[in-house]
């Protein structure tokens, strides 16, 4: 069985009320969610609520297709089977008669008798953000689509691409220099002399320096890296 809300704080005898009380922050939501944002005030009062016929006032209605004297959604019939549940609901799913995703949420006014009288729903289209995102995905390179392919550095001379191709060999040890093992600074020699970086004019030097070592022992290192291919 469940349990009747407790009624404490503001309570409103209609859902004219309510209207009157949330106009303004029913618009001032809608404003900031921009026009995917759509905010809907139902009228939920009396005992024969007719869910046809529901809606008092909604911003942005585009989003379902809905309008003033519009209908509730599936969850009304719900709400009414039981008037003093506590019935609010955040960032649930919602699904348009076109099948766009929704992210909605629903807050409740009771009277103070308890009983459910209005309900402020606001419901955010997600299509516009599930496209872009879908033009993302295809943009960046999953690991699947660039374990075979070859990485491009870039900069303004070759000074400046031997130093994006140490940054990178460094940050794919997951430490800082201060923090690398031995190991670590051969597994770096390593990874750029895989990736062709070694080859450029004192390289090996600039890679030392980097590293914090010396260039007798970032040769030292390299000669170790080879030795393990």
């Amino acid at each position: 069985m469940s349990t009747p809300v407790r009624v404490d704080g503001d309570t409103f005898e209609s859902a004219t009320d309510v209207l009157i009380a949330h106009r303004q922050v029913m618009r001032a939501i809608a404003a900031a969610g921009g026009p995917s944002c759509e905010v809907v005030l139902h009228n939920l009062d009396g005992a024969d609520v007719d869910l046809g016929h529901t809606i008092m006032a909604i911003e942005n209605g585009h989003v379902t297709g809905r309008t003033v004297g519009g209908p509730s959604t599936s969850l009304g019939l719900d709400v009414l089977q039981n008037r003093q549940k506590d019935h609010d609901a955040f960032g649930y799913r919602g699904f348009t008669s076109d099948g766009r995703e929704l992210r909605c949420s629903s807050v409740y006014f009771h009277n103070s008798a308890g009983d459910i009288i209005a309900a402020l729903c606001i419901n955010v289209d997600l299509s516009g953000l599930q496209h872009a995102r879908a033009i993302l995905d295809g943009l960046l390179p999953t690991a699947s689509d660039s374990s075979d392919k070859p990485d491009e550095y870039f900069g303004r001379d070759l000074v400046s691409v031997m130093d994006a191709m140490i940054t990178e060999a460094i940050r794919e040890t997951g430490k800082p220099v201060g923090q690398m093992s031995r190991d670590d600074k051969i597994t770096v020699l390593e990874t750029l002399d895989q990736r062709g970086a070694t080859q450029m004019r004192k390289s090996v030097e600039a890679i030392a320096t980097r590293l914090g070592i010396s260039r007798v022992t970032a040769y030292a290192y390299l000669d170790e890296a080879r030795s393990r291919a």
